[in-house]
């Protein structure tokens, strides 16, 4: 185990077509270890849901775990509708600049990772990728319409809370299907996901303007966005394992199967008891995630 209790918390300037923003990342482990793992999270949380798998894998691993703009520290945006995978890819290309490396494993979770799909199949003039394994947590290029219809009926809706016990216990309410944790699991991965405001009452730490193109998507634009990432996917050539929680609603169980027979042919893992999303928590799924990314790639 690394002897880094806590994270080192760095920013970066990226683009943007508004001028420049502020991306926050926690870095964990050896800062000069060039075997780099970059974990992105989901579309209304932060990079500290990675503690406990970074706290695991920080001895053999740099691990980067960035808040994506619009989330935790880093900068909100001026213009949300800058909130979209084009704004989130350039800026993780940025962040691998900054880290100086050329080559990342990646664990995404739901947004995070069609961020990594995206990252993951781009090519630099020699053919190669910057992504040597890819996760995929609980998530593919088909989403279903009924998992975006229940995170669209609280996303960026204003809440107060009178203390952070009370904000986790909302936090559970809304995340049943993220699996079984004890309380205090739950506490810590729900305490960065809090921030004061007004100097007495806890908020969520995002901004409710990425709410705004979420709830623009029509079909049609929803149609268009899917084949892209079907053909993204298809050009993967690194090894991905995919997780799928088995009760999610958002990544069906044939939209997963279709993954194993396509594109980077994924490792498929599927986890009873959980829905949208497994949090890398539990010792099985940090074990899980270790395992894959300590193979030698082909």
């Amino acid at each position: 185990m690394s002897t880094h209790a806590e994270p080192r918390l760095n920013h970066v300037n990226c683009l943007d077509a508004s001028g420049l923003h502020r991306m926050a990342y926690w870095e964990w482990g050896d800062a000069a270890n060039p075997r780099v793992l970059v974990c992105v999270h989901g579309l209304a949380r932060q990079g500290r849901d990675f503690d406990t798998l970074a706290r695991a894998l920080s001895a053999e691993w740099r691990v980067v775990c960035p808040d994506v703009v619009g989330r935790g520290r880093s900068d909100r945006l001026r213009d949300p509708m800058g909130y979209a995978l084009p704004t989130y890819v350039a800026d993780m290309v940025t962040l691998l600049a900054r880290l100086g490396a050329d080559e990342v494993d990646w664990v995404g979770t739901s947004m995070g990772g069609l961020i990594g799909l995206g990252v993951a199949s781009l090519r630099d003039v020699r053919g190669r990728s910057p992504v040597r394994r890819l996760v995929l947590n609980d998530v593919g290029p088909s989403i279903r319409a009924d998992a975006l219809a229940r995170i669209g009926s609280y996303l960026g809706q204003p809440v107060r809370f009178a203390s952070v016990e009370e904000g986790a216990a909302h936090l559970r309410g809304i995340s049943q299907s993220f699996g079984p944790h004890t309380d205090e699991q739950w506490l810590r991965f729900s305490e960065p996901q809090l921030v004061r405001i007004d100097g007495e009452a806890f908020g969520l730490h995002y901004d409710p303007g990425i709410a705004v193109p979420f709830r623009l998507v029509t079909p049609p634009v929803a149609a268009a966005g899917e084949a892209q990432l079907w053909a993204r996917y298809d050009a993967l050539t690194c090894p991905t394992l995919l997780i799928r929680g088995a009760e999610s609603d958002l990544l069906s169980h044939e939209t997963a199967q279709a993954m194993t027979q396509r594109g980077p042919r994924a490792e498929l893992v599927e986890l009873p008891g959980i829905g949208h999303a497994p949090t890398l928590i539990a010792d099985d799924q940090v074990a899980l995630v270790g395992a894959f990314l300590r193979r030698a790639s082909p």
